[in-house]
This record gives structure tokens, C-alpha cells and sequence, in this order.
């Protein structure tokens, strides 16, 4: 499996780093996108993923922090780009459901970011909290673009006008939560080409893991849950969003020696 949004540089890991990694590969989690949040974590999160075969760094500006946002970092985000080959751009996108949001200046870093995405030809890792319709919008705008839609909160036409715009849906935690009826009735029916598995580790823990550190091991849970949904064998799903991340971040098809 491919966990293609997880935090693995984040604090909350800094004590048994190599151990989740460890968990991560038992549970048969081979290979994890690793996105950035702020210019200062970029080469932090560098050295997370060059210390070992299967994390796949992706740079970017988070629309939660723009307290630690400059302009600058935009030049300094292209410059990271162009050095150090990452799998994607992001995390980046629109969050309106923070306290008092500024949406000129998320849309401002948002449309660069979408920007240097369709100008380097990278996929681009979408945050979009209450503003769905406001990140459809920006892809419009921008164009030629395609990536994910992370932790996807929306709506089944908003998903179709997504994949219409070759967006994928990345899906974790929670999903597995019964309470969440649309989005459980959106996974279990849409086309497979277009959904991702993700953990937001160490964010978003799924239902059994409610209030504790996610993790990327949990990913079979998810894993299990959507499978169940769309009736299907766990090992079809898995091997259906693989290909799915593979395609979408070039990822080798598999770890190569080394």
C-alpha cells in the first residue's frame, strides 16, 4: 500500500521515528508521500525522507500557518523544486474553517503554489476545509493542473467535477467512522481510478483509534473499511490505489535495491 499523505516528519514522531517506519512496512505500507507544511520543516523533512527507500517528499505552504508564511518563500519554493525533484507540490490550499480566516492571503499562496504545480508538470496535494467550491474554483483558474484533494470533505457532484478535472480523492480515517454517511456512500461508488488512501498521521486516527497518535501502520484500517464499502477483496483495493499513486507521483512500482 502507499499512504499518500502522511506527516512522517512532524514532532510527534521524533522519539520512534524508525520504529513507525518499521510498523508502517509490517502492515505492508511500502511506500508514504510526505508533505510539507512551512518553509522552516522543508529541509527537515528532506532528511526524514532520504533516510530511507520509500518516503517521497513533497514541498509546500500550508493555508493553517500563514503566521509563518513570507512572500519570499514563494521564490524559495521554486528554487527546492527545481533542486530537489519532489514527488508533488504541497500541502497547500484553502482552510476556512480556522477562526477569522485572511482568504485573500490563502488564495494568494494557493494560486502560486497551483502555479509553479502546472509549470514544473508536478501533481499538487490539495488541503480544502469549508472552501471546496472556492479550490474547484482555483484549479479552474489555473488550469492544466492535476493531484489530490486530501482527507476530500465534500460533496458527490464536487467529487465528479474534481475527477473531471483529473483530481483524485485521497481518503483515511475518517471514513471508518459510521457517522460519516456521505462520504461513505461517495467511496463505496466511485470509480476506482480516482481514490487514494491516506493517514494524515499523525493526524485524523480512524474510528478504533479515536484520540490517540495516527500512524501510517493504521492505513489497513482504512484499507479494510473501504473495501468492505465497495464489497471488494482488501488486496484489489490495495493494489487498485497503488497503481493509482503510482501514476498520479511517478513512484517506482515497487522498492528498489539499495
Amino acid at each position: 500500500m502507499v499512504d499518500t499523505h502522511c506527516h512522517l516528519d512532524a514532532p510527534e514522531f521524533d522519539q520512534d521515528r524508525t520504529a513507525v517506519i518499521e510498523r508502517a512496512l509490517a502492515a505492508g505500507v511500502t511506500r508514504q508521500v510526505v508533505p510539507a507544511t512551512i518553509a522552516a520543516g522543508w529541509p527537515g523533512l528532506r532528511d526524514v525522507c532520504a533516510s530511507r527507500e520509500g518516503l517521497h517528499p513533497a514541498y509546500g505552504l500550508h493555508p493553517m500557518f500563514l503566521d509563518a508564511h513570507r512572500r519570499e518563500h514563494m521564490a524559495q519554493l521554486e528554487q527546492w523544486i527545481e533542486r530537489e525533484k519532489p514527488a508533488a507540490v504541497g500541502e497547500c490550499g484553502l482552510d476556512f474553517y480556522i477562526p477569522d480566516p485572511d482568504r485573500d492571503e490563502q488564495e494568494w499562496y494557493f494560486d502560486a503554489q497551483l502555479k509553479l504545480a502546472r509549470d514544473f508538470d508536478l501533481p499538487v496535494i490539495v488541503h480544502a476545509r469549508r472552501a471546496v467550491d472556492q479550490v474547484i474554483a482555483a484549479i479552474r483558474r489555473i488550469g492544466n493542473l492535476r493531484g489530490v484533494v486530501h482527507s476530500f470533505p465534500g460533496s458527490q457532484q464536487q467529487a465528479e467535477i474534481l475527477w473531471e478535472h483529473g483530481f483524485m480523492l485521497g481518503i483515511g480515517g475518517p471514513v471508518t467512522y459510521n457517522r460519516a454517511r456521505r462520504l461513505r456512500r461517495i467511496v463505496a461508488t466511485m470509480p476506482l481510478e480516482w481514490l487514494l488512501l491516506e493517514t494524515d498521521a499523525p493526524d485524523q486516527p480512524d474510528a478504533a483509534h479515536r484520540g490517540k497518535r495516527n500512524e501510517p501502520a493504521r492505513l489497513t484500517h482504512v484499507l479494510d473499511t473501504i473495501a468492505g464499502l465497495r464489497e471488494i477483496a482488501p488486496q484489489e483495493l490495495a493494489a487498485a490505489t497503488s497503481a493509482n499513486a503510482e501514476r498520479l507521483f511517478g513512484l517506482p512500482s515497487s522498492l528498489q535495491p539499495g
